[in-house]
């Protein structure tokens, strides 16, 4: 990846409509994600294959994955939890897939229902079964800069984490600030810490903006040599762990700051602002990015 190139991970189809109260319909989520695919995005995350029990929002995953016209040159990687999951994902045609661990030993019981050394140890099967299907795995780890529950997370222990998943096969680590309490110098600082035991271009940045600081740490991490970000169309979702915790920072905002920082992304920001508007229009809620929502008032002029 060249210096001026940054990819962007939209993660709006899963990550933000998962902790979207407003149920929707399958058509609508296949025509979000070939409206993403139609924006320029070269990664969209599609959906999870966990229980629908845990997550009703997304029990139509396999139903979305096949509806979806896969653009040649974009990735479409999904969610599993386990080698059930995995499989099911196998079964619909899946190409890569994403698991996800804790930083935080409480947030790692209450949300996985095991410790964090127990749920990477479930994941080994998963990474056999990848390797053996030829599927390139991504790795997710949750509350890197705190946790609801806990508070204070350890970059010691972020840094073991994420190792461990890269050792195991993940060829890109996301470290997710779920509750959105990072700040600048924290992120870099942890981005820098982590770079030091795996290649930076193996790390990306998975922001929320709970506290204003979302776009903030993004250009902190761009600034330490990250070119990965995790981000979701208008902003959608939030966390279900943490009271007043807001979805991803929005694709839009992340978007607009580097086009203007002269960064190459391939996403067409128009269209991305209109595609936010229309979802937003679907969940009957007002389009969250200010830079979508800037964009869209001047076209209206």
């Amino acid at each position: 990846m060249a210096n001026n190139q940054v990819r962007i991970v939209e993660v709006g189809p899963r990550d933000g409509l998962q902790n979207e109260k407003a149920l929707l319909s399958s058509a609508i989520k296949v025509e979000l994600i070939d409206r993403l695919s139609d924006c320029g995005h070269s990664t969209v995350e599609v959906s999870s294959f966990v229980s629908p029990k845990w997550v009703p929002q997304l029990a139509d995953a396999a139903e979305v994955f096949t509806a979806i016209k896969q653009r040649s040159g974009v990735r479409y990687p999904v969610l599993v939890p386990n080698l059930q999951g995995m499989e099911r994902a196998l079964a619909v045609g899946a190409r890569e897939v994403a698991i996800f661990a804790a930083a935080s030993e409480a947030f790692s019981q209450k949300n996985t229902n095991g410790s964090i050394d127990e749920v990477l140890q479930r994941f080994e099967g998963v990474m056999e079964r990848a390797k053996a299907a030829q599927v390139p795995v991504r790795g997710y780890v949750s509350c890197v800069l705190g946790c609801p529950y806990q508070g204070e997370v350890a970059q010691a222990e972020v840094v073991r984490i994420s190792k461990r998943l890269y050792q195991m096969g993940c060829y890109e680590i996301s470290l997710g600030d779920t509750i959105g309490v990072g700040t600048p110098r924290k992120a870099a600082a942890l981005m820098q810490a982590l770079a030091s035991e795996i290649p930076i271009t193996a790390i990306a940045g998975h922001f929320h903006d709970t506290y204003g600081q979302a776009l903030a740490n993004v250009y902190a991490s761009l600034e330490v040599g990250v070119r990965v970000f995790d981000a979701s169309v208008t902003g959608l979702g939030g966390c279900p762990y943490a009271k007043g915790a807001t979805g991803n920072v929005a694709t839009e905002d992340v978007l607009y700051l580097f086009d203007q920082l002269g960064l190459d992304s391939g996403v067409d920001l128009l269209a991305l602002a209109k595609t936010g508007a229309w979802i937003s229009a679907a969940l009957g809620r007002e389009h969250q990015s200010r830079a979508g929502r800037a964009i869209l008032a001047k076209l209206a002029d």
